[in-house]
């Protein structure tokens, strides 16, 4: 269940980002910030739970690194947001480092 809790914490975590992305447009402000503050606390509040059977490196290396991930394909997908092979690279690294602290 802990990782059920740290991928749901990691997948708020990118839903305050966008929150403050939407942020931005003048006539979506308190939207976005009001989404930005809600992902925040549910963020904050899943990682507690996760931590409670996970490492606290182990979690918020996955947990940072699911929303490294998810804010990235957003970026690149809804906001044009460059897209290189270096960063395609850079985003499997990561990728790879989560399902390894997965698995070991």
């Amino acid at each position: 269940m802990a990782w059920i809790y740290l991928i749901i914490a990691g997948l708020l975590e990118v839903g305050w980002a966008l929150g403050l992305k939407i942020a931005q447009n003048p006539a979506l402000r308190e939207a976005g910030w009001g989404l930005a503050v809600l992902c925040i606390f549910g963020s904050g509040f899943f990682l507690w739970l996760a931590q409670k059977h996970l490492s606290m490196g182990v979690a918020y290396a996955v947990w940072t690194g699911i929303g490294v991930i998810g804010t990235f394909g957003i970026g690149v997908i809804f906001f044009g947001d460059q897209f290189n092979i270096g960063k395609s690279i850079s985003i499997l690294l990561i990728l790879i480092g989560i399902v390894g602290l997965k698995f070991t």
